[in-house]
């Protein structure tokens, strides 16, 4: 346990300190930022990928959503929090809201493969990745599979082993169905794509990708090079145990313990707290490890 506490950096983060010196962002900059957004499609592998441009930069960050997402149940509470880092890329995934469907099965591999298309495709030298939950795993992907590209990664609430989840997690899966998907992601999916069978089609391909899931190899972990930042909750899907092992495989990583539940610490969708100014203290976290 002692080892546990030497290793992990634990923000539990108490609002009415941290907060005397940060300003929350203004309704005019969220208005700002969508007016500014650029949204578009890019050939990639076989799919239509949909994509989000906020701001300008030189070396943008990239977004990857959670499984069974879009950009806006993700990310639609941190991106505003972001506004001042500079261009920020956000993007949707094989059979995920706007984004098409190839003939094949989803997997992580192929998710880092797209996204690292889709940075070659902007013309992007080096990039910035945070992703979160099926998000973050991706993120891992991308460094193990296409370090050229990344200059740092954030990954929040990912996992490269069975073991890294919280238990009954796959036997909960097994029983898993569209009519229990929580409702608020069916209403966003259908919000930018309102094909049903392209949400039955997103579901059943996560839901087979995570129950045959295959571990990553202690040595892929350890092969990552690009500067990281890991964020797990307290009370999240992802145990603290594999994220702290995650740490300490990647050579100087930072690990961020943060209270909460999956999700709640960057105001997701489904577990986003009104009022909890936890996102705000977690987009802190992230610009100042951004910004080293």
């Amino acid at each position: 346990m002692n080892r546990l506490f030497h290793q992990i950096t634990i923000f539990m983060l108490i609002e009415s300190l941290l907060f005397i010196w940060s300003k929350p962002v203004s309704a005019q900059q969220n208005y700002n930022m969508k007016k500014n957004m650029k949204s578009a499609y890019a050939p990639i592998n076989g799919i239509k990928m949909y994509y989000e441009v906020y701001g300008d930069g030189n070396i943008p960050l990239i977004l990857i959503h959670g499984g069974g997402s879009t950009i806006e149940t993700s990310f639609g509470n941190l991106i505003p929090l972001l506004a001042d880092y500079g261009q920020i890329v956000a993007v949707e995934l094989q059979a995920h809201g706007r984004t098409s469907d190839r003939n094949t099965p989803e997997t992580f591999e192929q998710d880092a493969d797209d996204v690292a298309a889709l940075i070659k495709y902007l013309k992007i030298e080096k990039a910035n990745i945070l992703g979160f939950s099926n998000g973050g795993t991706t993120s891992l992907q991308i460094a193990i599979r296409h370090p050229e590209l990344v200059n740092k990664i954030v990954v929040i609430s990912g996992v490269y082993k069975r073991e890294g989840l919280i238990a009954g997690f796959f036997d909960g899966m097994q029983h898993a169905s569209l009519e229990n998907m929580p409702g608020p992601l069916k209403s966003a999916f259908l919000d930018v794509n309102s094909n049903e069978k392209s949400l039955r089609t997103m579901f059943e391909k996560d839901k087979d990708r995570m129950i045959n899931f295959k571990d990553y190899s202690d040595a892929d972990i350890k092969s990552i090079r690009a500067k990281t930042l890991l964020i797990v909750a307290d009370k999240d899907v992802i145990t603290v145990e594999h994220t702290l092992k995650i740490s300490q495989l990647i050579t100087g990583a930072t690990l961020a313990v943060l209270p909460g539940v999956h999700g709640s610490c960057i105001g997701e969708i489904c577990t986003a707290v009104k009022g909890s100014k936890l996102p705000k203290a977690t987009s802190i976290l992230i610009r100042e490890f951004l910004d080293e």
